[in-house]
């Protein structure tokens, strides 16, 4: 049985993913040359890493699966405890790094590794973790 919270952060993940894909452009030069889509895509970016992670939490503490000492950790942890794969459990550390990176702007983004990662990585990774947790 699911707890509400994580019902209710699925649910709060699957808009976040819906607006997202109403956001994206559909090839990168329209993406680069559209700054309110591109700004909107990257906010949606940031929500929706930052509800994967709260998710990840959620599901720790109600397992009471050991507490990270960072937040990628979380990802590592689920994955030594089978509920998601090595691969997956990189991929989105991989996408919080790039979350902070959009967050933090610790310097000049990277516009293409951003709609690639977007396009072609967060959909999947997010709806396959989201199945993993569900």
């Amino acid at each position: 049985m699911m707890d509400n919270r994580r019902g209710d952060k699925i649910v709060e993940i699957e808009g976040y993913l819906k607006s997202l894909r109403s956001f994206l452009p559909e090839n990168f030069e329209k993406y680069i040359s559209d700054g309110k889509s591109r700004m909107a895509c990257e906010r949606c970016f940031e929500k929706v890493i930052e509800a994967v992670v709260d998710l990840a939490f959620l599901v720790i503490k109600e397992r009471s699966f050991k507490n990270p000492d960072y937040t990628r950790e979380a990802f590592e942890i689920l994955s030594e405890k089978g509920l998601i794969c090595g691969e997956l459990s990189l991929s989105l550390g991989k996408a919080k790094s790039m979350r902070n990176w959009l967050a933090h702007r610790y310097g000049k983004v990277d516009d293409k590794k951003v709609f690639d990662a977007t396009k072609n990585k967060l959909f999947n990774d997010v709806e396959e973790f989201v199945e993993a947790v569900r």
